[in-house]
């Protein structure tokens, strides 16, 4: 069936024994029951297969909660669907040549109330490579959070490394949103595919009690672009 809307993927892959954040150890996938297995179990021609994931909750693509935070803060099943899916989004451009740090001015005259607000650094390029994680990615500033959290913004993402610079042990970026009740996504990838405006961002984790950071699967939905 003809579609009058596009769907772009901007999550990564999580596949066995991947790197996501340095120091963290990777995820361990296999199987629980084995098709071959299942044979044993179910009538003639009938299998199934059950998988197994042994991963740190800051695995691919995720999104943090308060909780991970603060200890009091909302959870991954308390966040609000309002807050995760279906937000008017905006990308806000940085040009991987330009100074690390994004500050307030990068988005002063942007309408953000109640958006999705994703931050393309073209950092991306360098997932599953040194360079990824050697402390040189883009981040945003405390400026640039206290503005985001000033205008309103539902949800904030980034296709680097960390949201912050993680030079020192201080977590601005994170301790301003997160206080805020504003969900952070990190790793990010193929924001280029997004326009600047006029699509939906939907970034869902599973619904996890007294647990803070979640994979998810991240898109954007944006009406069918003309095809010559």
């Amino acid at each position: 069936m003809k579609k009058d809307y596009e769907i772009v993927d901007v999550c990564h892959t999580i596949h066995d024994r991947m790197i996501t954040y340095k120091g963290l150890p990777p995820p361990v996938i296999s199987d629980h029951l084995t098709r071959e297995r299942s044979r044993e179990l179910y009538a003639p021609g009938t299998e199934f297969h059950i998988g197994k994931i042994e991963l740190v909750a800051n695995t691919g693509t995720y999104i943090d909660s308060p909780f991970h935070r603060y200890p009091q803060g909302t959870d991954l099943a308390g966040l609000s669907l309002y807050s995760l899916a279906n937000l008017e989004g905006v990308v806000i451009r940085q040009d991987v040549a330009a100074p690390r740090a994004i500050k307030a001015s990068a988005f002063a005259d942007l309408e953000l109330e109640g958006k999705a607000v994703l931050f393309h650094t073209g950092w991306d390029m360098r997932w599953q490579t040194e360079a990824y994680s050697d402390g040189t990615h883009p981040f945003i500033t405390a400026d640039a959070a206290e503005l985001l959290v000033t205008k309103g913004a539902a949800l904030v993402g980034i296709d680097s490394y960390n949201i912050d610079d993680t030079g020192t042990g201080e977590r601005p970026a994170h301790s301003i949103l997160l206080a805020n009740n504003i969900p952070i996504v990190e790793h990010l990838c193929r924001l280029g595919d997004l326009p600047d405006s006029g699509f939906r961002f939907f970034a869902v984790p599973v619904k996890v009690k007294d647990f803070g950071t979640f994979p998810v699967r991240a898109f954007g939905i944006l009406p069918k672009r003309a095809t010559d």
